[in-house]
């Protein structure tokens, strides 16, 4: 006799958002502390987190305003950036690798963590905010490769997306980074997040 698994559409969701986690921890739990993966393969440099809300900046005659915020959703247009900025400082003071689950926001604060869905396909990945950009028209995120390969945006470029902030993972990592905590420590806040073993803090005033 077969059997029939249902699941509510409140377990699905959960299970959707825990998968999108666990993928991120384990692109946070790959790079930790080794910083950039660099071109020479050479020594691991270890990287201290920095929160960074920022002030209004200007780029092609459009200003924007930075803000921290915890609920943040909106749907647009998501690009990709890869080779041509690996290792680059991003806008927080990491350095980029392609390889991790990032992206680069306008004004949401550095770090936060959204969830991104490809409207056209259906597919979602959970990535964390460290860099500026996309400052080309209508586009609102800039994932980084690999985040760009688990919404299969590689080909096209682009893709329409909707980007949703998840809220106790960006205080947790807030929290972590204005003690001083690197990516590696984010992780670390993030797991025990998923697994119950910590609470996220309440939200505090902006930094800048």
């Amino acid at each position: 006799m077969a059997l029939t698994l249902e699941i509510s559409a409140s377990s699905a969701a959960k299970l959707a958002r825990f998968a999108g986690l666990a993928a991120l921890l384990a692109s946070l739990a790959a790079c930790g502390s080794s910083g950039s993966k660099g071109g020479g393969g050479g020594a691991s440099v270890t990287q201290r987190g920095t929160y960074k809300v920022g002030k209004p900046y200007k780029i092609d005659g459009t200003t924007y305003t930075p803000r921290e915020e915890f609920n943040y959703t909106e749907t647009g247009v998501a690009s990709w950036y890869g080779p041509g900025f690996h290792t680059k400082a991003t806008a927080n003071g990491e350095r980029y690798d392609q390889s991790d689950r990032t992206a680069a926001h306008r004004t949401l604060q550095m770090p936060a963590i959204v969830r991104v869905t490809n409207l056209e396909n259906g597919m979602s990945t959970v990535v964390r905010i460290n860099d500026r950009g996309p400052f080309a028209r209508n586009r609102i995120i800039d994932l980084s490769r690999t985040a760009a390969q688990e919404l299969d945006i590689i080909r096209a470029g682009t893709a329409r997306v909707r980007v949703e902030q998840l809220p106790q993972e960006s205080m947790a990592v807030k929290d972590v980074a204005l003690g001083g905590g690197g990516p590696d420590e984010q992780h670390q806040a993030l797991a025990a997040l998923a697994s119950g073993q910590r609470s996220a803090p309440a939200a505090a005033p902006a930094a800048v």
